[in-house]
């Protein structure tokens, strides 16, 4: 019997979906957790509330469009689609009603003892509070709003993806006071309308959209010095609502929300040009199906009927909401100034420990590889890295792939300049990259308008590897330096996101570097490659034979383990070959921060696998693979997560990291990662995650420890630079290898 026959079985996976809304409810425990400062535990509440909505806008929506073509071909853990839908539904409204009773029961009464008040009632407000309100509507608010009425000449407006927005019931005032055209010509209007065969009258429904382009708490004046009180926008414009429609009672009023299919479905082979019909699908983007109703509880029944018919929206996807819609300004919130003690102290990247600033970078390249660590070291040595580059009259060319980059991207800002001064520089711009695609075409443009020459991806694959080459005339002829990554080239994001970098010249990862960008620009795949393993020709195959040795060891009775860390693993390939190699007793630890489908802890397959998830202040996104190997043991970084997109749809990389000093340097941040007991969970026989028992453990926050190592790794060198003591560089292969 296969392997696969005794391993695949749909029993011994769990669903992607339904793991990833496990991995959301681990940050919501973060918004839970007393012990966390208040205002960081209002930025992890706002946290889950956006990753609800890209979830529904891509995963749940592609699950509609499957249910609605019948496509019943289960998952790996034989779900059909529509099992998916009923579950994720029933899931989810349970953790809606988790989130506000957070928001509501505990965050809120906090702020309270704080001296940072939310206002729930507008009736609540003081005489000078509410008149501060109203002018603020009258002079700010006032002239941004479009009311919109429906009627038969007017039909129901187009609601926007993720809008706020407020519906409202009207009644024309029969006694009115004013007169005019218009309003008589309503009027005849709205007596014609007669009820017919027994059915109810259409009501007059009015909605107006809460403008974003304004601030969605509004500061209002405290009682107290020294204390914040706010008001939320739709507050404000619900309680003027009667301004907006003169002549009209205001029968009810509701604040809503819609949540659209974002999914882009771009033909790729019938594109003449990609970047054009990637423009024309983003504006579809607002205007996708409507597959979540966000309501406020209590919502007149008209209301909600009205925007059920108008929005064709099921009754499972509408969501009442006991307080504010749309949780994410609360990440604004937990900003607030004037409140540091709320918070984490922010935290200031440190210097590279395996650089030393006053020295050339190339030149330190030279000598040694260099690992980066982000975001406990600074990302300026990537940045820098392009920045010389592009000033430095010796290189010939620069070429690198961006996924997703900044609005203000130094990088590309540097890669225009370098191509504006005469160097021959190749960018490919993955203008597929999700939610990023507006951002990636205006760079694309203006690199394109620099000189540069710009690739748009590759048909049918998302270009998602991090690779920089930098090719450069020296003394001794043509080098080659690189920079490999697992993450981003976005020197914001660097600052949230956990990541790992490589720079080094050595002559065997240069010449696979050049093979890289030659596939990327003409489809030309070299005969062999010497270090880096690619994806989607061949990095499935070389991790599963890296896994399937370990399991030869384990079979002959040698020591063997597997450590790994990632975002998601449900690939079932991947699963199947770690069972086979559990069961011939291979120890294997997992790293795994979101989408976990493997099981452990079944009897014969999975008793040898541990998977533990860390959620902490940063993101946790770097890709980092350990195998013993026999005793000669392996370090490997990349870009791609154990998932079938990542191994069979896009082109990622994988690099060995070979420098033994810099090798020792991985293992130990395995080592802290695999020993924290503050952030960590680890996945329970019933696919639960509990956090890690510390027992008499010493506390250790694996994030906590790499910021302080860092500061120290820092302090230390100062002191010897205050002492004049000389940078040592690491040791490295003789300068003939390299």
């Amino acid at each position: 019997m296969s392997t696969k026959s005794i391993y695949a079985k749909p029993e011994y996976f769990y669903n992607r979906e339904l793991s990833w809304l496990l991995f959301n409810r681990r940050v919501l425990e973060e918004a839970k957790d007393k012990q966390l400062p208040l205002l960081d535990r209002l930025k992890f509440l706002s946290i889950t509330s956006s990753n609800l909505d890209e979830f529904f806008m891509i995963r749940v929506a592609s699950l509609k469009d499957m249910v609605q073509v019948n496509y019943t071909k289960k998952d790996i853990a034989g779900m059909t689609p529509s099992e998916q839908l009923k579950a994720i539904n029933e899931q989810t409204h349970q953790f809606v009603k988790d989130q506000y009773a957070i928001y509501n029961n505990s965050l809120v009464p906090s702020l309270e003892k704080e001296g940072i008040h939310i206002v729930s009632h507008y009736e609540d407000l003081t005489a000078e509070q509410s008149a501060f309100a109203d002018a603020y509507f009258t002079n700010e608010v006032y002239p941004v709003l479009t009311p919109m009425a429906v009627d038969s000449s007017r039909p129901f407006p187009l609601i926007r993806n993720k809008s706020l927005n407020i519906g409202a019931i009207l009644q024309a005032k029969k006694d009115a006071a004013s007169s005019g055209q218009f309003r008589e010509l309503y009027m005849n209007h709205h007596s014609k309308k007669k009820k017919n065969d027994g059915k109810e009258e259409e009501i007059d429904f009015a909605t107006v959209q809460v403008p974003s382009g304004l601030p969605r708490f509004v500061e209002i004046p405290s009682a107290k010095e020294g204390e914040k009180t706010f008001l939320l926008l739709e507050q404000v414009i619900e309680k003027n609502i009667d301004k907006l429609f003169m002549n009209f009672e205001i029968q009810s009023v509701f604040s809503y929300r819609v949540m659209r299919n974002a999914d882009l479905t771009i033909e790729e082979d019938e594109a003449a040009d990609l970047l054009i019909e990637i423009e024309r699908q983003l504006k579809k983007r607002q205007w996708g199906e409507a597959i979540r109703l966000e309501v406020e509880a209590g919502i007149d029944k008209r209301l909600l009927k009205k925007l059920r018919q108008e929005l064709q929206i099921k009754e499972e996807d509408i969501f009442k909401i006991n307080g504010p819609l749309d949780l994410t300004f609360l990440m604004k919130l937990s900003g607030l100034e004037g409140f540091d003690d709320l918070r984490t102290p922010k935290y200031t990247p440190q210097p590279a420990k395996w650089l030393h600033g006053d020295e050339h970078l190339f030149r330190q390249i030279r000598e040694h590889d260099v690992l980066l660590h982000h975001p406990y070291e600074t990302f300026d040595p990537v940045v820098d890295f392009v920045k010389q580059a592009a000033k430095d009259p010796l290189v010939l060319a620069i070429k690198q792939t961006l996924y997703r980059v900044s609005s203000h991207s130094p990088i590309s800002s540097s890669l225009a300049e370098a191509a504006e001064t005469g160097q021959q520089v190749t960018v490919l711009v993955e203008l597929k990259a999700r939610f990023d695609e507006e951002n990636n075409i205006i760079w694309a443009r203006k690199l394109e308008q620099a000189g540069c020459h710009v690739i748009y991806g590759l048909v049918g694959l998302k270009t998602h590897s991090k690779i920089t080459l930098v090719v450069r005339k020296e003394d001794d002829g043509i080098r080659r330096y690189v920079h490999l990554g697992t993450g981003n080239y976005n020197d914001s994001t660097a600052k949230l996101y956990t990541d790992m970098g490589l720079l080094t010249c050595r002559k065997a990862i240069g010449e696979d570097a050049t093979a890289v960008f030659n596939m990327l620009s003409g489809y030309s795949e070299p005969a062999f490659w010497n270090k880096l393993a690619i994806a989607p020709i061949r990095l499935r195959d070389r991790f599963t034979s890296l896994i399937k040795r370990e399991t030869e060891f384990a079979k002959a009775g040698k020591k063997t383990f597997i450590r790994a860390k990632m975002n998601s693993l449900c690939d079932a390939g991947i699963i199947t070959t770690l069972y086979e190699a559990a069961a011939a007793g291979v120890k294997i630890e997992l790293v795994v921060r979101g989408i976990c489908c493997l099981k452990t802890g079944m009897p014969g397959i999975s008793e040898n696998i541990t998977v533990r998830s860390i959620v902490g202040d940063f993101l946790e996104h770097s890709r980092i693979f350990h195998f013993y190997n026999n005793g000669f043991e392996e370090i490997y970084m990349g870009s791609a997560d154990w998932m079938p997109r990542n191994l069979d749809k896009r082109v990622e990389i994988l690099f060995p990291v070979e420098d033994e000093a810099l090798k020792q340097e991985v293992i130990h941040i395995l080592d802290i990662q695999l020993a924290d007991n503050v952030k960590a969970r680890e996945m329970q026989d019933d696919g639960s995650y509990r956090r890690v028992i510390r027992g008499r453990a010493k506390r250790l926050c694996s994030q906590e420890y790499f910021c302080k190592e860092a500061i120290r790794v820092q302090q230390k060198r100062q002191k010897q630079a205050s002492a004049k003591t000389t940078f040592e560089p690491l040791r490295s292969e003789p300068e003939n290898n390299r």
